[in-house]
């Protein structure tokens, strides 16, 4: 069912695990994460957003990723990632994405501040929540790059931006980078901890593919509520197709081949994503807001 309002992010944000966040960019790669969170009867978003839309056209991908969540048996939300253009996030608000992301970190903070806030007036009547990003992540979300981390998110620059704002949530630079990278990259908890203790709203966590395991699962301690894959899960499809030994002409093994590449990689992060709460509430950093 398609799940509307931001009451499964303000769950996960409560209870210590996060939410799994999944770029697509067609039917199968879709049906993969569904299939996954099905399984585990947990919610998930399905991201059909402004760099997917260049495979297969926005309206195209859009009612597909729609049609989909609105069949499924769980909670799915359709978000609209990394948008710049504030006429694409009515289109798809009118379409009936749940959350859209509107991405300022490329603007100077009184920019962003502006574009944001114009967004979040944007989405209320539709009842969608609204992601923003501080702190440029470097790095290509369709392609892996090999890039370094970018500049980090300021954890007071980070409390005034949702102060001012009135963002949901919030996409942070803490060492991550968009796609793989030739070695894994370290988070920087310690400032994720200062922009917890200035932020009362979830935080976010893009390019998550190839990070190790535990520091995700320390980073959600920390109010991460929102974790981004791409690479990890379009690479295993990718990888699946070069190596299919399904014989014969039969397009529909074949396919059947990718879907369950990925969906055994969505599975495994979305049990790392729930797991991470199963000891209890999040970790509050001192001075943070209840």
């Amino acid at each position: 069912m398609l799940s509307l309002g931001s009451d499964v992010l303000a769950q996960a944000h409560a209870s210590g695990r996060a939410l799994g966040a999944f770029s697509v960019y067609n039917i199968e790669l879709a049906q993969a994460v569904l299939d996954a969170a099905a399984a585990r009867q947990v919610p998930v978003l399905l991201q059909a957003g402004s760099s997917s839309f260049g495979y297969a056209g926005e309206e195209v991908l859009a009612k597909v990723a729609l049609t989909l969540a609105e069949h499924a048996p769980g909670q799915v939300g359709v978000h609209l990632d990394h948008c710049r253009d504030l006429e694409e996030i009515r289109r798809c608000l009118d379409r009936g994405y749940t959350s859209v992301m509107i991405d300022g970190s490329h603007l100077d903070l009184a920019a962003n501040i502006e574009l944001t806030s114009r967004a979040v007036k944007l989405a209320a009547p539709y009842g969608a929540w609204v992601e923003a990003e501080l702190g440029e992540v470097a790095g290509d979300e369709d392609s892996s790059t090999q890039a370094r981390a970018a500049g980090g998110t300021d954890p007071e620059a980070a409390g005034r931006f949702v102060q001012e704002t009135g963002v949901d949530a919030l996409a942070v630079a803490i060492g991550n980078v968009h796609g793989m990278t030739p070695r894994p990259v370290t988070l920087d908890l310690a400032r994720l901890r200062d922009i917890q203790r200035h932020c009362p709203v979830p935080l976010v966590l893009h390019g998550a593919s190839g990070i190790p395991d535990e520091q995700v699962a320390a980073a959600i301690t920390l109010g991460i509520a929102k974790v981004n894959v791409n690479a990890e899960v379009r690479g295993a499809y990718i990888r699946a197709l070069n190596t299919c030994e399904v014989t014969g002409d039969g397009l529909a093994a074949f396919t059947r081949f990718g879907i369950a590449a990925a969906t055994r990689v969505v599975d495994e992060k979305l049990g790392l994503f729930t797991a991470a709460g199963d000891g209890g509430q999040r970790t509050r950093s001192e001075g943070e807001q209840t």
